[in-house]
Formats: C-alpha cells, sequence, structure tokens
C-alpha cells in the first residue's frame, strides 16, 4: 500500500485513540498560547531575561505543547493496555497544562512563577509547578520501562528511536528536579536571587534533552518514506541517536559545571556543534531520499 506523507500524518489523527486526539488538540493549544504571549512580548518591548518575563509564558507554552503532542504521538506506537496508556497519557496532559497555565498566570500577573514564597497564594503555586514536575517524571517513566518490556512489533529503526527518546526526556525531566530542588533550597535559605542562578545553569541541558522525543522518532517516521531497506534505517537512526548522545552530554557537562554554552572551551564549542551537525544531517538526508523519489512524496507503509 503506498500513500503520500500528508495522507499519513491525517492517518495519525484519524487512528489516534481518543486520549492521543486530545493530547494534539491540547498540545496545539499550549503551543498557540506560546506565540500568542511570543506576539505580545515582542509587541510591547517588554523584556525577555529575568523570572518575571513573558518569556517564560513563551517557552513554557512553545516547549510543553510540542512535547505533548510528541510523547502522545511516540508512545502510540507501544503495546500498552488502554487503560494504562489513558492512565498515563491523561495525567501527563494534566501536568503539561497546570505547567503552562501556572507559569502564564504568574508571568501575566509579573512575579516570578518558580521559588517564589512572598505569599501564601504564590507559594500554592510553587508547590503546585514541582508537584506537576513529579508527575510528569513518573508518567515518563512508566512509557519508558514500556518502550524497553513492551514495545509492540515496531520496526528496530523506530523501537530504538522511541526508546532513546524517552531516556532523554527522562534526562530532560530529571534535570528540571535538580533545578527545582536546588532553587528551592536557596529560596528557603533567604536568597532567591541565588535561587534563580542556581536553577538557571541547568536550563541548556533542559532545552536540549526535551525534544529528542520527536526529533528521534521523526527521523525513524521520515526513513519510511524512503526506498532504503531497514537497516540501512537502522544504521542512520543510530548515527542520530550517537549525535544527540553526545551533544546532550557535552551541555549537560558545560551546564553542571556552570559554563555558559556560548562560552565553553573551543573544544567543547566544536564537539557540540559537530553533533548538531551530524544529527541535523541525518534529518537533511532523509528528506533529500524521499523528494528524490519520483518528484514526490510516497512510501510503503511497512
Amino acid at each position: 500500500m503506498t500513500q503520500t506523507v500528508t495522507a499519513a500524518v491525517g492517518r495519525i489523527w484519524q487512528e489516534g485513540r481518543r486520549v492521543e486526539r486530545a493530547a494534539y488538540v491540547v498540545g496545539a493549544v499550549l503551543f498557540a498560547s506560546g506565540v500568542v504571549n511570543a506576539v505580545v512580548l515582542l509587541a510591547s518591548g517588554g523584556t525577555w531575561l529575568g523570572p518575571v518575563s513573558l518569556r517564560k509564558a513563551v517557552t513554557f507554552g512553545l516547549s510543553f505543547g510540542l512535547t505533548l503532542a510528541s510523547v502522545a504521538w511516540a508512545t502510540s506506537y507501544l503495546s500498552v493496555k488502554p487503560r494504562l496508556r489513558a492512565t498515563l497519557l491523561g495525567a501527563f496532559l494534566v501536568a503539561c497544562v497546570g505547567e503552562v497555565v501556572l507559569v502564564t498566570m504568574q508571568a501575566w500577573r509579573g512575579v516570578p512563577s518558580h521559588f517564589n514564597f512572598e505569599t501564601g497564594f504564590d507559594t500554592v503555586v510553587s508547590t503546585s509547578l514541582a508537584a506537576g514536575g513529579g508527575v510528569l517524571v513518573l508518567t515518563a517513566l512508566g512509557f519508558t520501562a514500556a518502550a524497553f518490556l513492551s514495545p509492540g512489533a515496531l520496526a528496530p529503526s523506530m523501537r530504538l528511536a522511541v526508546r532513546f527518546g524517552l531516556v532523554v526526556l527522562m534526562v530532560a525531566l530529571a534535570t528540571g528536579a535538580v533545578m527545582i530542588a536546588r532553587g528551592v533550597t536557596e529560596a528557603r535559605g533567604g536568597d532567591a536571587q541565588l535561587a534563580y542562578t542556581t536553577a538557571g545553569a541547568l536550563k541548556p541541558l533542559h532545552a536540549v534533552a526535551m525534544h529528542a522525543i520527536l526529533v528521534l522518532p521523526g527521523l525513524a517516521w521520515l526513513l519510511r518514506f524512503t526506498d532504503l531497506p531497514e537497516r540501512t534505517r537502522l544504521t542512520i537512526v543510530r548515527v542520530a541517536v550517537a549525535a544527540d548522545a553526545v551533544l546532550t552530554a557535552v551541555i549537560g557537562i558545560e551546564a553542571f559545571a556552570g559554563i555558559p554554552p556560548f562560552g565553553a572551551p573551543p573544544a567543547y564549542l566544536a564537539l557540540s556543534a559537530a553533533a548538531f551537525a551530524v544529527l541535523a544531517g541525518t534529518g537533511v538526508f532523509s528528506l533529500m531520499r524521499i523528494k528524490n523519489r519520483a518528484g514526490y512524496f510516497s512510501a510503503s507503509n511497512p
């Protein structure tokens, strides 16, 4: 059976389970909220720096919107009991919404969303954000376990991509937990500014690791629309996984060492740049192989 890439995207929606469709819709809404806040921030000329910047509403909306939709799609390939899938993805969805809504609300109020214990209400918000982060970690852990214990009848390339994507997502969420723990400790100690500085040092690792769950399974999915055999697709995905692992490791070393990404030693910069180039190259190569097939996007549906 042949299908175009556009038709395949449509089938993701048509064949999606109810909870997955809900995640796609909510993810789109969260992403749109980030776009709207970006427009407002640009139009108002507000600052992009600091804990009260509307930038936080932008980044949380965009990141959680993409992540929610990505997790819903990538985990749809796993062989998980319907009730457990609905519970895990439903909890992940609610936690994503809670994080974005609370951060956006505090940004519009002009007060910090994290490590803010100035009033009883702000304390509840900060505590709720930390609890939401815990839910994200637990649900992602459940999906990661399922990816290794019951991956379903996946092609090896997609199985590797989903597994590694979820593992790196766990790295991102664990980094977020460390950021919260560090920040709360400093804030409770009376130094709120140090809380933001200490936690902020880990932001690059958190950001880079957050979206492997979209990039790697997305690459494996695109490779289905080429004339390459599965063994070659698996090799390409392995290269992408290795590049992503190197990029994440370098950024992680810099983050925990307190080294700014663009102020890192030349060797670190060269290594991360090379890893990024290889990762991007696998995507470009896949797209070119699709484009070169009969002048249109088509593929066998394995």
